[in-house]
């Protein structure tokens, strides 16, 4: 038997194992995985050591705590086919757009939802779960644990779910965007590329940590950069001309909307399927 089982090991659930590997939750030896594709189980097996496999039954057996990792749009019928092994088992699902209900009909697992991002690979994942139905203090405390071994995590009721996915689980490529952007700014102007962007990706995170160490507001730290009339109040005021922080509100209302028409795209090919 093995603690955690990932049915599905990209992007995201690799992303998740490389965490728990480094932050050294587990032993390698304690967790198997079952992924399809040859190049992504020699990358996770070089990386962590863990069990690989291509069969997702097997996972689903052998693991006490399984996640699902594989995309939204096969999760439904992965679990469906898992049916059998999962029953009775807690089971966190990491696909956006799959709410619990739709996973309880298929299965009679503990289902639950996880929704982390890739950071999770170096330990500064931010997660947000939230409890289906069949959910027992002990398996939430569980997941709390888990995601809490490498990064931070809050539990959030399910409808909020498309939210966190568009903050946290979107938002990397919306900072990544961010500090692109400043690097170009630099090298436009004429600083080396190499030199822009390792100063970008400093202030970027010099920028965080000091707002999550300070408790600071986003509000009174910005005061404590300007100086009326100087450099920063001029780039601001054409962040505000340009509605730059409009944009990033956009941006997440867009993902969170995404988020729930796969939702409902889910529950219309549940019903189909039953039909």
């Amino acid at each position: 038997m093995h603690q955690l089982g990932f049915v599905g090991a990209g992007k995201l659930a690799g992303s998740v194992i490389r965490g728990l590997i480094r932050a050294k939750f587990c032993a390698s030896d304690e967790i198997i995985a079952s992924e399809p594709n040859e190049q992504t189980r020699t990358a996770l097996q070089r990386d962590t050591g863990i069990h690989l496999t291509t069969d997702n039954a097997e996972v689903a057996e052998k693991a006490d705590l399984i996640f699902v990792g594989v995309k939204p749009g096969m999760a439904l019928g992965v679990l469906r086919d898992l049916a059998p092994q999962i029953a009775n088992k807690p089971v966190i699902s990491l696909a956006g757009g799959v709410r619990t209900a739709s996973m309880e009909k298929v299965a009679n697992a503990r289902f639950m939802r996880a929704l982390t991002n890739t950071p999770s690979a170096i330990c500064r994942a931010a997660t947000g779960i939230a409890r289906g139905s069949r959910s027992t203090g002990k398996d939430v405390d569980l997941a709390k644990k888990v995601f809490g071994a490498f990064g931070v995590v809050v539990e959030v009721d399910e409808p909020q779910i498309d939210i966190v996915t568009a903050l946290s689980g979107s938002g990397p490529a919306f900072a990544y965007t961010i500090i692109d952007a400043l690097a170009k700014g630099g090298v436009k102007l004429g600083l080396p590329e190499n030199i822009s962007s390792e100063l970008a990706i400093q202030t970027v995170l010099g920028a965080a940590e000091l707002m999550r160490e300070t408790k600071m507001s986003a509000e009174d730290l910005v005061k404590m950069v300007v100086t009326p009339g100087g450099t920063t109040a001029a780039g601001l005021a054409v962040m505000e001309e340009m509605k730059t922080s409009e944009s990033l509100i956009a941006a997440v209302e867009a993902a969170t909307k995404r988020g729930q028409e796969m939702a409902e795209e889910t529950k219309s090919e549940t019903r189909i399927s039953k039909s």
